[in-house]
């Protein structure tokens, strides 16, 4: 596969790399993942390309005031990741596109990394690079597919209990060195470097995924297409995460693992079962999930100890948004109208 540079309409030479970067009400980090990519990657050629989606804290006025070479598209509504992101890719000049988290930094030298170990490996149509917090803990940064067996390992928290385990610890791929490469299922796009021409043949992200889930169903396709998806260690990106979730007051709460929004990513899960597994698939995940917040709901319901009665309160809520989750989407079959 051809990695030669090609002269655009305009005469010009586009860059190695068009970093797209989603921002929604994350100025203060937005700011900080800037100055930290241009201060670390001055020996690559490359463009960024900032798409506000409707923050209301500043952020694309302070993107303006402080980075005027940056690409700024300011959408008039909140198009979610996957919808946000698509409109940064329209506009992509680079031969590759690096897909990273206003929230995520970037160490020095990791983006002309990435070009290189891009180069030297044209089977490997999408990669991802090792996260880690402010602190250096490890993030799960290479993964595998979501199935009925993953879901259930991480609702029972048996994947939590067992990180070191092949077959317990196998979604986030715990038990693996964190320092060893390896092919993957797919990588989160809080830091993600994508081949131009693979995405010219896979098509963007599916933006019916408003939020959560849009990257594993881009990694899916790359596959699917017969391409290789790669986590490399020595890409190193610090990630706070859910920067912008907390700023989301109508996503049905909060969960206390990753602040994730629960109705959304039930939403988002439903969508992916049944695009990739059909309806069967769609509605095994929905009644799995929420049987199990029932039985935990029971569990704990009539417990002496008031963490444990607030534990069934909470699991009786996720089993009811679950079940809003797959009305809204009709069984994982439409995407509630956007912005969810």
């Amino acid at each position: 596969m051809t990695t030669a540079r090609r002269v655009d309409a305009n005469g010009r030479t586009p860059p190695d790399v068009s970093v797209v970067i989603v921002s929604f009400n994350t100025r203060d980090v937005l700011r900080e993942c800037l100055h930290t990519l241009e201060a670390g990657s001055s020996d690559v050629r490359h463009e960024v390309i900032v798409v506000d989606n409707a923050s209301h804290d500043g952020s694309a006025e302070m993107v303006a005031a402080q980075s005027p070479a940056t690409t700024l598209i300011r959408s008039d509504a909140n198009l979610g990741f996957a919808g946000a992101s698509n409109r940064g890719l329209e506009v992509a000049r680079g031969r590759y596109v690096v897909l990273l988290n206003s929230d995520a930094f970037l160490a020095t030298g990791a983006l002309a990394l990435s070009v290189k170990k891009m180069d030297a490996h044209p089977r490997v149509g999408l990669a991802g690079g090792r996260l880690v917090g402010r602190d250096g803990s490890w993030q799960p940064s290479g993964r595998l597919f979501p199935s009925i067996t993953n879901d259930l390992l991480t609702l029972s928290g048996l994947a939590d209990r067992h990180p070191e385990s092949r077959f317990f610890g196998r979604m986030d791929r715990t038990w693996a060195d964190p320092l060893e490469p390896a092919r993957v299922d797919w990588v989160p796009a809080a830091y993600s470097i994508l081949r131009r021409e693979v995405l010219d043949q896979v098509g963007p992200f599916d933006r019916r995924f408003f939020l959560y889930y849009e990257e594993v169903d881009l990694c899916r396709r790359v596959n699917e297409a017969g391409f290789e998806v790669w986590y490399w260690p020595d890409i190193v990106v610090v990630h706070v995460g859910g920067e912008s979730a907390r700023t989301v007051e109508n996503g049905g709460g909060v969960s206390r693992s990753g602040a994730q929004l629960s109705l959304w990513r039930m939403r988002s899960a439903l969508l992916y079962y049944r695009k990739h597994h059909g309806r069967a698939g769609a509605a095994t995940a929905m009644a799995i999930e929420a049987a199990w917040h029932r039985l935990r709901a029971w569990k704990n319901r009539h417990a002496a100890d008031p963490v444990a009665r607030a534990k069934a309160e909470e699991s009786e809520r996720l089993a009811d948004l679950m079940h809003r989750a797959w009305s809204e989407t009709s069984g994982g079959a439409v995407s509630p109208s956007q912005p969810w």
